[in-house]
């Protein structure tokens, strides 16, 4: 208490590291709101069979209930003739859902990526239209459902190569740095070595061998993908060995495994959290280029660089190139953003000021 009877002013606790950089990424803007509208739009894909597909939601039929979106029913269930799987986009399938108490709650979009309209009333592709909001690829499917599901599986991707990169790259780059002289100088010659070796080549060798899959993929690019990120780690660790508190760690008698995990690491993450977004583009980027140039994911999955294969072979049809490159500009720009306010928000630097 003060002479004055009022009550002292508490003393201010200062926030952590980790609470004030994340406060300055919080006041970029132009940062924090691409990374809510990039969330959103990832987590809305994972949920794309709800949101386009082209069976039902839920099916009410002479008082049963049926989840075609989980089982598939035979024609023959809602008065049809054979014993094949139903194709609600049949019109003599929607009349017999829609008269007699009957009904059906279908998606937002009644297209699923590899659905073909074969009562369409255009040929494809076909323009943007009622029936198709974005209109149709050069095979008849719904381009906003192959926008939605290539979409999500370049995120996917780009994610999983990204996790995958970032554990080699901060494994091999710690022991680099920490370990330091011969073994510092052996693994920069390997890394050499294995980073002159022409990666293209080595795709469309593996590709003409090898059944084309995204596994295969993932695993061909992970194998190049973390030799940037290591000669980040690699200059940290050779920072921060230096220190005082991995001397009197060492005096201590703590091993070295301890030192790299629990001291230096934590000390060294800035240009590992920093790099996060850049190199999602950069995998992104990759697998729609080798998506275009017919060397990556298998014929028939959604993606995005076939489609812009299909927009150069269908020059006239410029829904395609247009939606889709508008698809990949968002993206690219939105993990930009990111990156850039990253970059600020851990910029020691700022944090001084």
């Amino acid at each position: 208490m003060r002479d004055g009877g009022a009550p002292a002013p508490r003393a201010r606790v200062s926030a952590s590291p980790g609470r004030r950089a994340w406060e300055r990424f919080r006041r970029n803007r132009l940062g924090f709101f691409s990374l809510v509208l990039f969330s959103a739009l990832v987590v809305l894909s994972l949920f794309a069979e709800v949101l386009s597909n082209d069976k039902p939601l839920l099916v009410r039929y002479e008082g049963n209930l049926y989840v075609p979106l989980w089982r598939d029913y035979p024609e023959t269930t809602f008065g049809g003739d054979f014993a094949t799987p139903t194709d609600y986009l049949d019109p003599f399938i929607q009349r017999r859902l829609g008269e007699g108490g009957n009904w059906a709650i279908y998606p937002v979009n009644r297209y699923g990526p590899r659905t073909l309209n074969y009562f369409a009333g255009q040929p494809n592709p076909a323009a943007p239209s009622a029936e198709n909001v974005f209109g149709t690829d050069d095979r008849g499917r719904d381009l906003l459902a192959q926008l939605i599901y290539g979409f999500r599986v370049s995120v996917l991707f780009g994610l999983a190569l990204t996790a995958i990169g970032v554990v080699l790259g901060v494994l091999t780059g710690a022991v680099q740095g920490y370990f330091g002289g011969r073994t510092d100088l052996a693994f920069q010659r390997f890394i050499e070595i294995w980073g002159s070796m022409p990666e293209l080549y080595l795709l469309i060798i593996f590709s003409a061998v090898f059944a084309p899959s995204v596994s295969l993929l993932l695993i061909l690019l992970s194998l190049f993908g973390w030799m940037g990120l290591s000669d980040y780690v690699r200059a940290e660790f050779l920072r921060n060995r230096q220190m005082d508190y991995v001397r009197a760690a060492r005096a201590l008698g703590v091993g070295n495994g301890r030192i790299m995990w629990r001291h230096i690491l934590p000390n060294s993450m800035t240009p590992v959290v920093t790099f996060l977004p850049f190199r999602m583009s950069a995998a992104i980027l990759a697998l729609t280029s080798l998506d275009f140039l017919g060397l990556g994911v298998p014929p028939g999955t959604p993606s995005l660089g076939e489609l812009l294969s299909q927009g150069k072979a269908n020059l006239d049809a410029w829904w395609i190139s247009l939606s889709t490159f508008g698809v990949l500009v968002l993206t690219l720009l939105l993990l930009t953003f990111m990156g850039d306010a990253l970059r600020d928000a851990l910029d020691p630097r700022k944090a001084a000021a």
